[in-house]
């Protein structure tokens, strides 16, 4: 399966241990397709639909629905954890998402 950044994906994240994001839930691919076609193990933000407005969550529609790709819980799975591809951010989306993603780990 070919997976491109910015696509949104269905992930089972389970086992998880803690606070970290459990279930299978749709999934943002933060990881360059560089990396998406040679190696095993591909970067994903976590999707919520339920969240406060923090500064690090990019409210995003899919699906009609509106939702939040937590930056916050940005981690690395195996690309056997992704079910199926379910869609991709917008250019407006794939912009806050970038925005966020400095703001929290690089400034």
């Amino acid at each position: 399966m070919e997976l491109n950044q910015y696509e949104i994906v269905l992930v089972n994240l389970d086992p998880t241990i803690g606070s970290e994001m459990k279930k299978t839930r749709p999934c943002v691919i933060i990881s360059p397709n560089e990396m998406n076609k040679y190696l095993q193990t591909i970067v994903i933000a976590p999707m919520t639909s339920s969240s406060k407005h923090y500064p690090t969550r990019v409210e995003v529609k899919h699906n009609k629905t509106k939702g939040w790709v937590v930056v916050d819980q940005i981690r690395t799975i195996d690309r056997k954890r992704i079910i199926k591809i379910l869609g991709k951010l917008t250019e407006n989306e794939i912009y806050k998402v970038k925005t966020t993603i400095q703001e929290t780990y690089v400034d």
